[in-house]
């Protein structure tokens, strides 16, 4: 399985746009410019896409790795912070909310944290990776 993505920019690093587009075209010329990355303003840019990556995939590790571990996972909300630090991207902190029927708190922190470490995306990613993790009472 191959994915893509393309990116077009045009113009000087502070002064310049772009735009991106994915295979699915759930992103489809999509903004993003020097201020959209450094400034907070409209458009995406590239650490926000790293965050969703991330983000996505442990979602779905977690849910897997429980899954595998005979548990039936009611809700995984999860949340990645992609810090970019004197130009360089160095940390990921990852942020888990979950509700899962019959897991105790030790069997739950024990499947997250090896869903951190055997997420395809976690694995690729070359800086710090950070876990915060919590068991709420499912319904």
């Amino acid at each position: 399985m191959k994915r893509s993505a393309s990116a077009i920019w045009l113009g000087t690093l502070k002064k310049g746009v772009g735009n991106l587009s994915s295979q699915s075209k759930i992103l489809n010329n999509t903004p993003y410019s020097f201020v959209s990355r450094f400034q907070n303003q409209t458009g995406t840019n590239p650490e926000e896409l790293l965050a969703a990556a991330h983000a996505s995939c442990f979602a779905m590790q977690v849910s897997a790795d429980l899954t595998v571990a005979g548990y039936k996972p009611e809700e995984i909300k999860t949340e990645a912070a992609i810090s970019l630090d004197n130009g360089t991207i160095s940390k990921s902190a990852l942020k888990l909310e979950a509700k899962v029927p019959g897991i105790s708190q030790d069997q739950f922190f024990k499947i997250a944290y090896k869903s951190k470490e055997n997420c395809p995306v976690s694995k690729v990613y070359n800086l710090e990776i950070t876990l915060e993790a919590q068991l709420h009472p499912s319904n």
